[in-house]
């Protein structure tokens, strides 16, 4: 009786969801689909640039720039039960991968000659994936808070897989306000259908926040608070370095 109230609860709340996704716009999938092929552009173009700073071959930069634009997606698409993930169900998403990682390869000189481009691009596909993971929460039926947290999953995951792919500390764990610039446009996203926002106003605004804060953070050494104690980075204790 009480798993039945529980998938009752569930499928009102799906129900009200679809309902606010059809008011807002959302019910034809066109405004998801393009956030999450932007933010699959962008960031894979971030790994392809840090593929090629650690001299990767064709190969290793094609594959960090596929793991960078789908990791985050395919952990939410896998949270809320949408199977197979659209990363991989949806061959549009490889290429978009592929041909930024390929971008990266060969025009490496010109994107680098933009000042810090690994953190211009991932903080734009930062923003994108909040963006779409939290819209595509809503519409399976979760509530704006849960929401919120699977679109800020979203939006680290592909850079958490990169950067350990590459070799370094995921800038989500010492960077400057990383998950809670996705959060802040998560969260903007999540609590929009409340409030009666067009899905596209609210898409722009949470991006835009994001992005801002994120970037604000970058040049302006906005971080949480470190941790007083313990080791310096790359000593172990034990006098390694």
């Amino acid at each position: 009786m009480c798993i039945s109230a529980h998938d009752g609860g569930a499928d009102r709340r799906a129900q009200r969801n679809a309902e606010d996704a059809v008011t807002l716009g959302l019910d034809g999938g066109d405004l998801l689909r393009a956030l999450d092929l932007a933010g699959t552009f962008v960031f894979a173009l971030s790994g392809g640039v840090l593929g090629v700073r650690r001299r990767f071959d064709l190969f290793g930069v094609l594959v960090l720039s596929f793991v960078a634009a789908t990791s985050g997606g395919i952990l939410r698409d896998l949270l809320i039960g949408a199977i197979p993930p659209a990363a991989i169900a949806d061959g549009m998403a490889l290429l978009v991968a592929l041909a930024a990682g390929l971008l990266a390869f060969l025009a490496f000189p010109w994107l680098e000659r933009l000042q810090k481009p690994v953190r211009l691009f991932d903080a734009m596909g930062l923003a994108l994936f909040a963006v779409a993971g939290t819209q595509k929460a809503l519409l399976h039926g979760l509530d704006p808070a849960v929401a919120a947290v699977l679109g800020m999953v979203t939006g680290i995951g592909g850079g958490m897989v990169r950067d350990l792919l590459a070799g370094q500390v995921p800038a989500v764990l010492h960077s400057e306000l990383y998950a809670v610039a996705a959060l802040l446009g998560a969260g903007i996203v999540a609590y929009a259908p409340l409030l009666h926002l067009p899905a596209e106003v609210a898409a722009l605004v949470g991006a835009g926040a994001c992005v801002f804060l994120r970037v604000m953070a970058i040049y302006r050494g906005w971080h949480l608070p470190v941790a007083r104690f313990g080791y310096p980075p790359g000593e172990d204790g034990r006098g390694n370095g």
